[in-house]
């Protein structure tokens, strides 16, 4: 069994147990667990800005300007075929 689905079965068993669930209850603890989820998505959205600043200081594609450019490609495409079947049936 790998280290992922060991610690996923772990923490279903500890979930289950019944001290666990009083405890996830709590309204402290569930704020504390909401500060941590917002705090790692605000860690995340620096990090993302972090290397985006990295990547054009470096004059390299980051992944928002491929995702753009492979959607303008597949625009491109398909007026390019619809282009064709025009030409075809005219």
């Amino acid at each position: 069994m790998d280290l992922k689905s060991l610690l996923k079965q772990k923490s279903l068993e500890l979930l289950q147990n019944p001290r666990v669930m009083e405890l996830a209850q709590d309204p402290r603890v569930m704020k504390l667990a909401m500060q941590a989820f917002q705090a790692r998505g605000r860690m995340q959205a620096e990090i993302d800005t972090r290397v985006e600043q990295l990547a054009h200081s470096m004059n390299l594609a980051t992944k928002k300007e491929l995702r753009e450019l492979k959607r303008s490609l597949k625009r491109m495409e398909r007026e390019l075929e619809q282009a064709r079947g025009a030409k075809d049936d005219g």
